[in-house]
């Protein structure tokens, strides 16, 4: 079973996935490994923000695109689809062990020559990333605590009209429990809050799945 929004009850989830494009066999196969997992399975991207994620990456011609927060691959999967060919995406996770399952889905689906994988803090591997190669498209859904930061080093990466997707930014609803002062529900808040400020790019959050904050490179 693929996670689903906590806004939807099983009735409304079903009808959205069954106007949503279907998963193909790969990303079927992908989906039961994940699950396999047990708890951590909820980490996964649902069938509708995978649709949207391949959407986005063909509408904004994504050559360059970056995701930050692998974990068994889904959402890597759904962007490397949607790139102009020779375009490529760098993953950043520090997981061998749910990064091999993304491995094994890339190659069976054909995209593992887009796909560049670098096991190490991300805050690191985007820190050290060049000035002068602009990004068109990043993913952030890695540890809630560090999504500050990326957005700080990966925005002026971008290239106009660059595109950040942040996953997670309603945290179940949380984020707006003035009782829950939670380390990560704090710092989606200031994610949020940043994004929405900030003159740099123009953004809106989409109740999509659990939340997707977009922001875009004026």
């Amino acid at each position: 079973m693929s996670p689903r929004s906590f806004l939807l009850d099983d009735r409304l989830n079903d009808y959205v996935v069954g106007h949503t494009e279907p998963a193909d066999a790969v990303m079927v196969r992908l989906t039961e490994r994940t699950v396999a997992l047990g708890d951590p399975a909820g980490m996964q991207v649902g069938p509708d923000q995978a649709a949207f994620l391949t959407m986005l990456t063909r509408f904004a011609g994504v050559s360059r695109a970056v995701e930050v927060g692998t974990f068994t691959g889904t959402s890597a999967l759904c962007i490397a689809r949607g790139l102009v060919d020779g375009g490529t995406l760098l993953c950043c996770d520090v997981s061998e062990e749910w990064t091999a399952i993304a491995r094994d889905a890339w190659a069976e689906a054909g995209v593992d020559d887009r796909i560049e994988l670098r096991i190490a803090p991300g805050i690191e591997t985007l820190s050290s990333l060049p000035d002068d190669e602009p990004i068109d498209l990043a993913f952030i859904d890695a540890d809630k605590s560090g999504y500050l930061s990326y957005y700080e080093e990966l925005v002026p990466r971008l290239r106009p009209g660059g595109w950040i997707v942040a996953d997670n930014t309603l945290w179940s609803g949380t984020i707006v429990d003035p009782d829950n002062t939670e380390t990560a529900t704090e710092a989606l808040r200031a994610y949020n809050d940043r994004a929405a400020a900030d003159e740099r790019v123009m953004t809106v959050l989409l109740a999509l799945a659990d939340g997707l904050t977009v922001s875009q490179k004026r």
